[in-house]
């Protein structure tokens, strides 16, 4: 499997992965559920409806295996995923009025796929009209991808330098963030009432910035330092994420604002939504 990536369906991020060798994207299944029903128990929505198939002599659970993806706690944890073919054949066993849309949705994002593939630009240009479309500003927009740039060039060391499993990642990342920000990745999250969504894309100009200074910090450390494996690579985000934080408490009391806050991105009706559960 190669290309790891969230694509949106409406304000419903999809986990996916595309197999370069087979050509095809295949897709979390509970995602897909949870997208198509709105439902607050996906998982229980999608064991129950297998259950209705296999008792119907449909074979099509059978043939859905199980992929590695990324879980709400960043660890890599075996899920359900089906190809584009399969949840053709899911979707008719799911009532729902966004059956339509989402066939649409899956062929567009076949063809997004070879375009991109022809033109790498045109999936950071897809991004930006994304972020556009929810309402964020060109200034957050640059921010964000500017962050990404910053953690993509972080992760491409750890990766050449002993850190190589997904969990390791998840527990460097959560030590810089927690130095610079007093909060886990999962506190944080929690603070600004998320649960599926990516934390980034509900962070504030200014959370940007900061994560992105405690990143390129610990990347620096590391690279001057030679830091290889989990251990020395524990002690470079220590230091970084240490940086960050004192520039944000030192801005904190210049501009008399928090940077870490509660704020988030997600429309009136999800927000109602997470209130009620």
């Amino acid at each position: 499997m190669q290309d790891k990536a969230l694509a949106v369906f409406e304000d419903f991020k999809i986990r996916r992965l595309y197999d370069e060798k087979a050509d095809k994207w295949y897709f979390s299944v509970v995602d897909v559920i949870t997208a198509l029903t709105q439902s607050s128990r996906p998982r229980k929505y999608w064991d129950d409806l297998k259950r209705k198939l296999k008792e119907e002599g449909s074979q099509l659970s059978e043939k859905i295996g199980q992929l590695k993806m990324e879980a709400p706690d960043g660890k890599q944890r075996l899920t359900d995923a089906a190809d584009v073919e399969q949840l053709l054949r899911l979707i008719q066993s799911v009532p729902s009025p966004k059956a339509e849309p989402f066939k649409q949705w899956l062929a567009k994002v076949g063809y997004e796929r070879m375009q991109e593939t022809a033109n790498p630009e045109m999936s950071l240009n897809r991004a930006r009209e994304n972020w556009k479309s929810h309402g964020r500003s060109e200034k957050w927009i640059q921010q964000r991808m500017t962050g990404q740039e910053t953690r993509n060039k972080l992760t491409d060391y750890w990766q050449t330098h002993g850190v190589t499993e997904s969990d390791e990642f998840a527990v460097l990342t959560n030590i810089i963030h927690k130095e610079w920000s007093g909060l886990s990745v999962k506190g944080h999250k929690a603070l600004k009432g998320l649960k599926n969504q990516n934390l980034r894309d509900h962070m504030g100009e200014a959370e940007l910035i900061f994560t992105a200074l405690a990143e390129l910090t610990t990347r620096q450390i590391a690279e001057n330092k030679k830091a290889k494996g989990l251990k020395e690579n524990k002690k470079a985000g220590k230091e970084g994420g240490g940086f960050a934080k004192t520039a944000r408490v030192a801005f904190e009391k210049k501009t008399g604002q928090k940077v870490v806050t509660g704020k988030n991105f997600l429309p009136d009706a999800e927000i109602k939504k997470l209130e009620n559960q």
